[in-house]
């Protein structure tokens, strides 16, 4: 029997059913109901995520508890504790690069549609709802999960949003709606990820069978407003924007796109200190030796986005017409914390999340109830090895000094995870500190999107592989095409918009962590708008890369031109660089081709063709140019 009464808001009639069949059912108002809803039913201090499964028994999916500064949750399996890269399916058949649900599994969707809608008619439910991305530029978005799930519930609210139902108007009509059904993932996919994307007329149906936030709480959401773009031409880009004020009062704004891992949220943090206050640059893995640099004053840093920019072209501003607009698309952060392995290496965030204003959700990080969950002690996935995937969940609105509202963006980097390259062991980690791009160039790197060496955030592969168009095409749920034009006419109108390349974790033969992307916003930020001279940069060795600098000097203190050209690294020489430019361009021209239909933007066709044909740097200047070196001495 229901307790609650129905909503008296519009809902699709599949959920109208499963309400009025469910046992109960509790329709949330605000963020303290799912934390309640979280430890509902905690022994011991400890609440049990857990399934009955036919011809198994009982599965516990996760151990919940309540700490002084949240709520901790952690995933009994360590496969669950990050996302699986292939977890996305489609259960439409409207046009698609991805994996349909029929061609993967042998069946048809429907059949388990209705099967899941079956189980959750025997389930007490949590319920509530959100607007996902921008209000006006995004829809109304229902969620239905089982209510022993409300860390799940917790996450997503603090992700995405969440209505008080007594504010819902007449004007509420849902756009997409999101049911959580994790026995299945047990019963239907072999204990593997899954969710499936059902794109119905006038609805997006989003099915999430685990409980990683991952896969559907974010990244779900994420496919909902990629594939609303995809129908009203705009792009919601995968990216960190901050605005970065110099020691001097001028304004830069970055945004720093990537594949997961490569640097986004640490794009945000202040760069990492020594404890004599010295920045480590580098470490050579060979001779041992380390290259500091002493910063006393750094820059400012307003966070806007951590993750996703909504990419409105509404949001453009009368005087920056020529420049990307963006503004947040989450009402939170999912912030990885592998980086953070001992107290004192980021007094920010150790702050922030020790003594938060309002209660957190921590995945991934050991704590006991009542104890207070510290952002250095991450489970171990065995033992002596620390999960690579903690997390904690930052509502926005308690981050200090966060910009609200649109900005407009100076530079674009885009961020990658290389690997060690030596003459012994040649990779593509031949990616110097900073690269400057030409636009057709910047626009082929977001195409490929390399995943990059060692990411934490997924489960891992050994190959290089892609997260393709802007980073984000492994949330997207249509056609690679018109994400790859989206992009395309994004960047031919911006013509004042500049692009660089980072690395992070190598620069050949030195580990640099997340040093490069640091040491450049705080270079850039510095010259603010100035264009650079052909005497401060030089065309690097490998087209693909741009322009590489000489040399820099950063508040006096020069940096060597070996870690610009890594060719000049005595460990690395001319032969192992080369090894590693063909490794990108074969890279290149195998991710390039796919995008070759006969819809591909003219121009896009143009510039791909010149990179499989191996173009010079001069000929991707030529297809658009939008000048980036000053010809002036």
């Amino acid at each position: 029997m229901v307790v609650n009464p129905l909503p008296d808001f519009s809902l699709p009639s599949e959920l109208t059913d499963i309400l009025q069949s469910c046992p109960n059912f509790t329709l949330a108002a605000d963020v303290e109901q799912l934390i309640e809803l979280a430890v509902k039913d905690a022994k011991n201090g400890y609440h049990e995520v857990a399934y009955d499964i036919p011809n198994r028994g009982k599965v516990v999916e996760a151990l919940v508890c309540r700490v002084r500064n949240g709520i901790s949750a952690n995933y009994t399996e360590p496969y669950m504790r990050r996302r699986d890269p292939d977890c996305m399916v489609i259960g439409d058949e409207l046009p698609t690069n991805k994996p349909t649900f029929k061609s993967r599994f042998g069946f048809e969707f429907e059949e388990l549609r209705q099967q899941t809608f079956a189980w959750l008619k025997t389930q007490e439910l949590a319920l509530f709802t959100f607007v996902a991305g921008v209000k006006g530029k995004g829809p109304d978005v229902v969620v239905v999960a089982p209510a022993n799930a409300g860390f799940f519930a917790l996450g997503l609210s603090l992700l995405q949003g969440i209505d008080d139902p007594s504010e819902i108007g007449s004007d509420f009509l849902p756009g997409a709606v999101l049911y959580v059904a994790p026995p299945f993932r047990h019963q239907v996919f072999q204990g593997k990820q899954v969710v499936v994307h059902n794109r119905r007329p006038g609805l997006h149906e989003l099915f999430s069978y685990n409980l990683y936030p991952g896969p559907s709480a974010k990244k779900g959401i994420y496919g909902v407003l990629l594939a609303m773009g995809e129908q009203e031409n705009w792009v919601t880009a995968h990216a960190s924007t901050v605005q970065v004020i110099t020691p001097y009062d001028h304004k830069v704004t970055f945004m720093h796109e990537g594949a997961s891992g490569g640097g986004k949220s640490e794009m945000l943090e202040p760069a990492h200190r020594r404890p004599d206050g010295s920045l480590l640059l580098g470490k050579n893995l060979v001779t041992g030796d380390e290259r500091h640099l002493i910063l006393p004053k750094a820059c400012d840093l307003r966070p806007v986005t951590d993750d996703m920019a909504l990419c409105h072209p509404s949001l453009r501003q009368p005087k920056n017409q020529d420049k990307l607009a963006l503004m947040d698309a989450e009402n939170a952060w999912f912030v990885r914390l592998n980086h953070i392995t001992h107290y004192g290496t980021d007094p920010y965030l150790e702050e922030l999340t020790i003594h938060p204003p309002h209660p957190l959700l921590f995945l991934n990080i050991e704590a006991r109830p009542e104890s207070t969950a510290l952002i250095w002690q991450h489970i171990e996935d065995e033992p002596g090895k620390p999960c690579p995937n903690p997390r904690v969940v930052i509502p926005r609105d308690i981050i200090p000094n966060v910009v609200n509202g649109a900005v407009s963006v100076d530079i674009r980097s885009f961020g990658v995870r290389t690997p060690p390259c030596t003459k012994e062991r040649p990779s593509y980690g031949i990616i110097g500190l900073l690269h400057l791009l030409p636009p057709a160039l910047a626009w082929l790197w977001r195409l490929v999107a390399p995943r990059g060496h060692a990411n934490p955030s997924i489960v891992e592969k050994e190959e290089m592989s892609s997260e393709g168009v802007g980073s984000y095409w492994p949330f997207a749920t249509g056609r690679r095409v018109i994400q790859a034009n989206l992009i395309l006419q994004q960047i031919l109108t911006t013509p004042k918009v500049r692009y660089t390349l980072c690395p992070n974790q190598y620069i050949g033969a030195w580990e640099v962590g997340f040093m490069p992307q640091w040491i450049a916003r705080e270079y850039l930020a510095r010259r603010g708008g100035e264009k650079f001279s052909r005497q401060q940069v030089v065309p690097s060795r490998c087209p693909l890369l741009g322009y590489t600098f000489r040399s820099m000097m950063v508040e006096g203190q020069t940096i060597g031109n070996w870690f610009f050209r890594v060719n000049l690294q005595p460990e690395v020489g001319n032969e192992a660089f080369d090894r590693g430019t063909t490794i990108l361009k074969e890279f290149f021209a195998g991710q390039l081709r796919q995008f070759l239909e006969p819809d591909l933007d003219p121009l896009g066709k143009t510039i791909i063709d010149c990179c499989l044909s191996d173009a010079s740097l001069e000929d991707y200047e030529r297809l658009i140019p939008y000048p980036i070196i000053s010809d002036e001495d």
